[in-house]
Formats: C-alpha cells, sequence, structure tokens
C-alpha cells in the first residue's frame, strides 16, 4: 500500500492510499478549524456549519444528497472536534466520481437556504439537551472546562443554546467563507483508486475562494479550576479527574500513550483490575489522553455508587501516586507496547480508517507518518521514557469534575490534594 500527496494549483492538499485489494474508496475533505477557532459569541459555529452543509447546495436538495449516496450503496457523514471538521463518504471504487461531485459540491457550493438554517438550529438544540441529559458525556465536557478555563478548548464543540440560538445566516455563511478555504484543507482518500485521477478531479471541481490559512490560536495559560460540581438526581456518580498532558506533537506523546494503557487504557490496566475485578467499585472505569495544538490532558472517568465515590476517588489518587513513585514494570511495559502496537494494525484494516489516518495526519502533523514509523516509536519505548513522561505529567495540577446528587461543598476535603 502506497501513500502519495500532492498540492494541486488551488492550495489543496491531497494525500492518497492506494488498497489494491478492496473494492471502496473512502473520500474525505478535512478542514482545519473547529471549535476552539470560534469566538465566544459565535460558539458552536463549526458544528452548525457541519449541519448545514448537508442540508443541500445550489444545485441539491437535503434529499437529493441522501439518495443519490444510498442509491450506490454508499454512506455519507460528517464530525466536528475542538481543531478541526470532517466530511466524508465511503462507497465502491467505482462510483469514486460520484463520491467527488457531491462532496465538491456540499463544501463549496452550500445553499444556506433560510429555513434549513432555522430548522437546524432546532435540531442542534436538541442535540445539546441529549447531551445534557447524558451524565456520563456531560461529566466530560465538565471536566475539559474545568481544566482549560476561560480557554476555547474548554468549550463544548456544540457551543451553547445561546450562542446556537442568535447565530445568524449571515455569521455562518462568513465563518464557511473565511475558512473553508484551500490553504486550510487536506483532501484524503483510501482503497481503490488512483492519485492523479483523484487528485485531477478535486482539482476540477474546486469552486471556492483562493488562500486561507490555518487558524491562529493560543495556548491555555490558567490554571485548572481544582474540583466542580453539577448536581443532579442520578443513581450514579459520574467522576473525570486529571491533569494537563503533552501536546500533539511532543516527541514524547508515544511514551504518553505507553503511560495512559498501564494506568487505565485496557482491561490488564491498573484501575481496571483495581476498581472493578478486584473490589467491584465500578463498571466502567477507564483513562485517555487528548492532545491538541500548544495543549494535552490525561483524565480518568468511572461510574460508580454515589456512596461510593470517596472510596473510587482514593483508589485513582493512590494509583497515580503510585505510578508516579514507582514507575511501571517491565512486563507492564512490554504489555502496553504490544496492545499499542496490535491495535494499530487492527484499527486500519478498512478504507475509512486509512483515509482518516492519512487525513488527519497531513492536517495536524504537516507530514503521514508510514505505518512502520510509528510501530518502531512505539516498539523503542523505554522504561526511561516513561518514567520521564510520569515526571513531566503527573505533578501537573489537577482537575476533577463530578455529576451527580452532591452539593458544591461535598468535595472540599479533595481539593487541597489536586492544586
Amino acid at each position: 500500500m502506497t501513500v502519495t500527496s500532492s498540492r494541486l494549483d488551488c492550495g489543496i492538499s491531497v494525500v492518497t492510499e492506494r488498497m489494491p485489494d478492496v473494492r471502496s474508496v473512502a473520500i474525505g475533505f478535512w478542514v482545519g478549524t473547529g471549535s476552539r477557532d470560534e469566538d465566544q459569541s459565535k460558539a458552536g459555529a463549526s458544528h452548525f456549519l457541519e449541519h448545514l452543509l448537508f442540508k443541500g447546495t445550489e444545485t441539491r436538495s437535503a434529499r437529493d444528497v441522501a439518495e443519490v449516496i444510498d442509491g450506490v450503496g454508499g454512506d455519507i457523514n460528517a464530525f466536528t472536534t475542538k481543531e478541526y471538521t470532517a466530511f466524508y463518504v465511503r462507497l465502491l471504487g467505482d462510483s469514486t466520481e460520484l463520491g467527488l461531485d457531491v462532496l465538491s459540491d456540499i463544501m463549496w457550493s452550500p445553499a444556506f437556504r433560510a429555513e434549513e438554517v432555522d430548522a437546524e438550529r432546532q435540531v442542534i438544540l436538541e442535540e445539546i439537551l441529549m447531551h445534557a441529559d447524558e451524565p456520563a458525556d456531560l461529566v466530560h465536557e465538565v471536566f475539559t472546562e474545568g481544566l482549560y478555563p476561560g480557554h476555547p478548548l474548554g468549550r463544548e464543540v456544540l457551543g451553547d443554546a445561546d450562542t446556537v440560538t442568535t447565530l445568524r445566516r449571515a455569521e455562518i455563511a462568513a465563518f464557511h467563507a473565511h475558512h473553508y478555504r484551500p490553504s486550510n484543507i487536506v483532501l484524503a482518500a483510501a482503497g481503490a483508486l488512483d492519485h492523479d485521477a483523484i487528485a485531477a478531479g478535486v482539482e476540477r471541481r474546486f469552486a471556492g475562494s483562493p488562500g486561507g490559512g490555518p487558524p491562529e490560536r493560543r495556548a491555555p495559560a490558567a490554571p485548572p479550576v481544582p474540583v466542580t460540581v453539577v448536581r443532579r438526581q442520578t443513581e450514579q456518580a459520574h467522576v473525570v479527574i486529571g491533569m494537563g498532558a503533552l501536546d500533539r506533537d511532543d516527541e514524547d506523546r508515544y511514551a504518553l500513550s505507553v503511560v495512559n494503557h498501564v494506568l487505565g487504557g485496557g482491561m490488564s490496566s491498573r484501575l481496571f483490575q483495581e476498581i472493578r475485578e478486584k473490589r467491584g467499585l465500578a463498571y466502567a472505569v477507564y483513562s485517555y489522553r487528548g492532545a491538541y495544538q500548544g495543549a494535552g490532558s490525561l483524565a480518568v472517568y468511572a461510574g460508580t455508587a454515589p456512596a461510593r465515590i470517596g472510596e473510587v476517588l482514593d483508589v485513582v489518587a493512590a494509583e497515580l501516586d503510585r505510578l508516579r513513585s514507582d514507575g511501571v514494570s517491565d512486563r507492564e511495559l512490554g504489555l502496553a507496547k504490544s496492545h499499542l502496537r496490535g491495535s494499530l494494525a487492527l484499527s486500519l484494516e478498512d478504507s475509512g480508517a486509512r483515509m482518516s489516518r492519512i487525513g488527519r495526519s497531513l492536517l495536524v502533523h504537516g507530514r503521514v507518518p508510514s505505518e512502520a514509523e510509528i510501530d518502531g516509536r512505539l516498539a523503542a519505548v523505554s522504561r526511561a521514557d516513561v518514567d520521564r513522561v510520569v515526571e513531566r505529567v503527573l505533578g501537573a495540577p489537577r482537575a476533577m469534575a463530578v455529576v451527580g446528587p452532591f452539593g458544591p461543598d461535598d468535595f472540599d476535603h479533595v481539593r487541597g490534594s489536586l492544586v
């Protein structure tokens, strides 16, 4: 399998991976703008725009877009993150031209019909309410807001009811015109394809404004809020505790992946074994890492009975402290590296996954590392690397978010240990 990249005359970067043994092709436009690139008054604009691009173009209705892709057995979708937005289609290779037609049409010629803007506004408001009704989702949003207080990274990707309600059609169209420009976009494709044909097809269909570039960003600077509590009469208490970590370009990010796996990244991890298997304190418990431009995070989630949240917090704190004081064992290091290397290979068995890897890599890192390079970087992680990352990360001030039947003063006793 061969990864090929080029830059078109219009300014769009194109990256493809030919997969000779598959019949499908996955194609995606990756835009280097997400929720952190919005003004506070326009929070949610990226996600709103993601929805609206599927509501139709100058020549196609929303139904037309859906039916033409359904008609060839394909799938079309999109998603918005804090730092980028992606629009993609997956279909059979002999429908590649159709896929490029539809994606290019929604990218460059969205209609932004007033009645559809208002209708989709209501859909997004319902989506915001749906997320607020899911405490296991809400607690992560509350944690991120506490970790990055006053910074766009701390805001929810969906925006909030006030900003979504007041966003005007003209503001959304202006956001599109400013950010959806060639120098801020990568076109990625993987599967049964020819790179030159894909590149020529994208160039031929380009109908946007020239120029553009990635948005300017500032790194978070404020210290985290130690404890944030959202009172809800839930059956479970949901808690996230974590700290700032390495950004997306840090050379130690592979070692941090190992640390995360040892801590709570799998069924053999310390937290899973201690909290779920040994003590039976939670059904769901895991750790995860986030990586952004100029910032990152390492966090632990658990859902437990309200009466047992104190014990869960004690175990999490003890495991974080033990990891910091004792590091990892040779066995843990070997298991984590083997898992991460195996997961990498397993995650890339279809065209959609490969398209996502090369598209995100070129957009975020400016290059696409080979699978062999990533595997080699993981294989080379040593105990010294892990110790260095543990020292860099685990000593940082911590933030904690809780959603459950508690008051704001119920966790005063842990505030001091988080700073």
